[in-house]
């Protein structure tokens, strides 16, 4: 399993876990398909915007800096454990990306223009 993908499992399980009661989002009594809070919600309370958390959670972007991951984790009001092991989440993902195996030679010569 790459960091993306647990990166997202983490944080899609955590968002399951919080009800819309326990951080003061009213639910005016309508009847919610997911289980906990929308990620809509999560990310008003991270103070990000929707699409880049939902980026972050489909794994599609290794670019959240440590100030995104605390507003996050206080959003998810995670303890200090999971906090730290959101970071390390997040920090090998960046790792994987930065450490992409080179073109083939080939390549690497047609890209050089010979």
């Amino acid at each position: 399993m790459n960091g993306q993908v647990q990166l997202g499992d983490f944080l899609r399980t955590r968002r399951s876990q919080l009800r819309p009661a326990d951080v003061g989002v009213p639910t005016y009594g309508e009847r919610r398909r997911v289980p906990g809070l929308r990620r809509e919600e999560l990310a008003q309370l991270a103070g990000v915007s929707v699409s880049y958390y939902t980026r972050l959670e489909q794994g599609q972007s290794q670019s959240a800096s440590p100030e995104v991951l605390d507003a996050i984790a206080r959003a998810l009001r995670l303890d200090e454990s999971e906090r730290l092991h959101l970071h390390d989440l997040a920090r090998a993902d960046r790792h994987r990306s930065r450490n992409r195996r080179p073109a083939p030679a080939g390549q690497r010569a047609a890209l050089a223009g010979g």
